[in-house]
């Protein structure tokens, strides 16, 4: 899509499910969309791929390509193909082997996406938090270290903090510049631990945010993770958002004011997850907007944000 001057700037940052959700949204509207995707996953066909061939993890890019594209289905289809018939290639997709390639031909990841976001016809653009392999750590409240995105959640221990490895890592320049530059600046939805803060911890990234006058909200998860946000509240979300970023940075945050079905809630619960409570009080002792809007669906027994809904009113605010 062609970058116009009168076009709102507006920066996504995070990863997973939710952030993909969100840009199938946004990129109905007359913005100019950047996606800033985490690099920190190091499970499944994104594992085995950075492991064999030394390169940051495409599975998340992959999806957000994917959500930004216009191109005919049937090519998104076959970008997203996992295969499942052969030992080599089972659990793989195609994207992600697409990307590997591409990576191996131009020697570099951020090129890879590049090339990629052409070919799809991205509307947007689509960086990565940092341009080479990053190790995520969590630090749990019995000050125990584990390493690695996909073990983290199975501790089923309340994390005190995360951190990644190398420490030092330096984000993409084009990155810094886009955060500077923007209108507004959307957090999440995601994995609070797993998919968002792993983008924060890259040097340059939360001290581009903070300086950056645009306005910054968080999109509040609908629902807690097992073992990542167990019995997490609104303001326990954002409260582990300013403590990893070290200031209160955040002009806004959006939840949804809907009561989640009994039904949908007792399908959660055998995974050990549930509503995140809405504490309004604690909230405003944060001196941030509180947004409560109707953002949530429910679609074969699962919850998700409205894409439409949260684009819309996201470009209210801008």
């Amino acid at each position: 899509m062609e970058r116009t001057k009168h076009r709102k700037k507006i920066v996504i940052i995070g990863g997973g499910t939710g952030l993909s959700t969100l840009l199938r949204g946004l990129k109905k509207f007359p913005l100019d969309i950047t996606a800033i995707v985490t690099v920190a996953d190091d499970g499944g066909s994104s594992g085995r791929l950075r492991d064999d061939y030394d390169i940051p993890p495409p599975g998340d890019v992959r999806n957000v390509l994917a959500a930004l594209s216009d191109v005919e289905p049937l090519v998104e289809e076959m970008f997203q193909y996992r295969f499942s018939k052969s030992e080599e290639l089972n659990g793989h997709s195609l994207g992600n082997l697409m990307l590997t390639a591409l990576t191996s031909i131009t020697g570099d990841f951020a090129n890879a996406i590049s090339e990629m976001s052409r070919v799809l016809k991205v509307h947007g653009k689509v960086l990565p938090a940092a341009n080479q392999i990053v190790t995520l750590h969590a630090q749990f409240e019995d000050q125990q270290i584990v390493s690695g995105e996909s073990k983290i959640p199975s501790y089923g221990k309340k994390i005190e903090k995360v951190f990644i490895s190398p420490s030092d890592v330096k984000p993409l320049p084009e990155t810094i510049n886009t955060i500077r530059e923007a209108d507004i600046i959307a957090i999440g939805p995601g994995s609070l631990y797993t998919s968002i803060l792993p983008n924060l911890l890259v040097e340059g990234i939360k001290e581009a945010i903070i300086c950056s006058k645009a306005k910054k909200v968080y999109i509040c998860n609908l629902m807690t993770q097992a073992g990542e946000t167990s019995d997490y509240t609104a303001y326990d979300h954002v409260h582990a958002l300013i403590d990893h970023v070290g200031e209160n940075f955040l002009d806004a945050v959006l939840i949804s004011n809907e009561e989640i079905p009994e039904n949908v809630q007792y399908l959660y619960k055998k995974e050990k997850a549930s509503p995140v409570k809405i504490d309004i009080e604690q909230l405003e002792t944060l001196n941030l907007e509180v947004v409560k809007k109707d953002i949530s669906i429910v679609h074969s027994g699962a919850v998700r944000h409205d894409a439409m809904k949260v684009a819309e009113w996201l470009v209210e605010y801008a």
